[in-house]
């Protein structure tokens, strides 16, 4: 599986990772503050952090003392109070001050604000200040090795409220960018089976795109790091569910599959984020390297017929049309390679199970495209050969992964092709002189097997387009 960099991304107030200003730090730069009194070589006041969490331990625990009382609205917050919560998060992206909150044993203060806090916005403020002091190892190990604090952050994600689920989703990513604590996250998700079922809920319910994109990040992570969780996972979908962390809610009480809830969040983000939508195809592609994936593909309850539609428009509608230039495939290797490797997996399923190949004649029409941009790409940008260092490394063998996918999946089309399919392909248009040529130039040799069962079909449906061909394409006489 693809290893992913690590991507540690303090969060800033406001919920979506953005704010409208920064707020003014306090300062320990006067003449009151007592000697010593900085974090670090910063110009954060230790004292203001002191009186700040205090005040903070204080409201929690007045509101606790209150309940029952009409007069006092739940999830009210004191908007001062607000505010100095807001910087605290703020300034938790700086190293020094995420040790010193450390120190302070902020993470069992913060444990227990968020057990007694009724307001939904200092939950959120609270587990994005835990996740920016993830972001550094020494905090992310104190965080993650306590016991208490990862239970509590499992049950936030039963959450209904977005900027809280979105910060907990935030904090468990960065936590897994953490090689020292990693195994420690993805076991607890293994032995909690509420982690599969929320995330699931999320991904079929949810529309808010930061929250969609950040679940999938997360799924990515997880499924790149262990095969063994992702299996599990999947299999669970065959498995009898006999409980539920959401079982009090009848809308979230039936079973959810992966698959369809990957494919549900897809929807989503086809039209709101492309990133995302990304994303979700590396994930289904994840998939497809183990047989039970695949499994879970087309064994869906519509034999995975949903998924193929959806694939199939992105595909023939969405990625690298014939009016686009030809360097679009740079900017869509990725999901283009995702996407296409995860349809050659369905399609030789499909093709076992006696489907109609017609319903792939659209496909010779984007795969030969797609396989024209790449011979494009190479001839505008020959130079890109030539250059040396990981970035210019890393896209040759992203490009090179596209072809090698698109020529896989193009032979397995063309060989299943008979004489009526090639006759509608030809008067659909899918099948042409030119992009046969371009298919053949890019499968000889390696899927000659393929191009001779191809030249052979097209021999019978159209003498004269196999003539050409054939002069065309060396290809050994057995196998036309």
């Amino acid at each position: 599986m693809e290893n992913h960099k690590d991507d540690c991304r303090p969060s800033l107030p406001g919920g979506s990772g953005t704010m409208d200003r920064n707020p003014s730090p306090p300062s320990s730069d006067d003449e009151s503050a007592p000697e010593g009194d900085c974090i670090g070589d910063t110009i954060y006041s230790k004292h203001w952090f002191f009186s700040t969490l205090t005040r903070l331990i204080e409201a929690v625990s007045e509101d606790k003392s209150q309940e029952g009382q009409e007069d006092e609205a739940p999830g009210d917050l004191d908007e001062e109070l607000e505010d100095e919560i807001c910087k605290v998060w703020d300034m938790s992206m700086n190293e020094e001050v995420a040790l010193f909150l450390q120190g302070f044993n902020a993470p069992e203060i913060l444990l227990g604000v968020i057990a007694k806090s009724k307001c939904s916005r200092l939950t959120e403020m609270c587990v994005g200040i835990l996740g920016n002091m993830s972001c550094f190892l020494e905090p992310c190990m104190a965080i993650s090795t306590h016991q208490s604090l990862g239970e509590v952050l499992l049950l936030l994600l039963s959450d209904a409220d977005p900027p809280t689920l979105l910060e907990t989703s935030r904090l468990f990513l960065t936590c897994l960018s953490q090689a020292d604590v990693a195994g420690t996250w993805v076991e607890r998700f293994r032995k909690d089976p509420s982690v599969r079922e929320n995330l699931c809920f999320i991904m079929s319910s949810s529309t808010n795109v930061d929250l969609l994109v950040k679940v999938g990040e997360l799924l990515d992570r997880l499924f790149d790091m262990d095969e063994d969780l992702m299996l599990a996972w999947i299999r669970s979908d065959c498995a009898p569910r006999e409980t539920s962390a959401v079982t009090e809610n009848e809308d979230r009480a039936a079973p959810l599959e992966m698959v369809s809830c990957l494919l549900e969040a897809a929807k989503q983000l086809r039209s709101e984020s492309p990133e995302g939508l990304e994303i979700y195809m590396h994930v289904l592609q994840l998939l497809t390297t183990a047989d039970t994936g695949i499994q879970a593909i087309v064994q869906s309850p519509d034999g995975g017929e949903q998924t193929w539609d959806f694939l199939l428009d992105l595909t023939c509608n969405d990625l690298c049309q014939p009016n686009d230039p030809p360097l679009i495939v740079q900017e869509q290797k990725g999901i283009l390679s995702s996407v296409l490797a995860v349809m050659s997996a369905m399609f030789v399923w499909r093709a076992e199970q006696g489907h109609k190949v017609e319903k792939s004649l659209p496909l010779i029409s984007s795969l030969a495209q797609v396989l024209e941009n790449l011979e494009e790409c190479r001839k505008k940008c020959p130079e890109s050969d030539a250059r040396e260092g990981p970035d210019a490394r890393h896209d040759n063998s992203h490009l090179q992964i596209l072809k090698d996918v698109s020529c896989e999946f193009l032979s397995n089309i063309l060989s299943e092709l008979s004489k009526d399919s090639v006759l509608q392909g030809i008067s659909l248009g899918h099948i042409t002189e030119r992009r046969c040529q371009c298919a053949l130039r890019n499968l000889l040799p390696l899927y000659s097997t393929s191009v001779g069962t191809f030249l052979a079909a097209v021999g019978e449906a159209d003498r004269s387009l196999a003539d050409t061909l054939r002069r065309e394409t060396p290809v050994r006489a057995e196998q036309t």
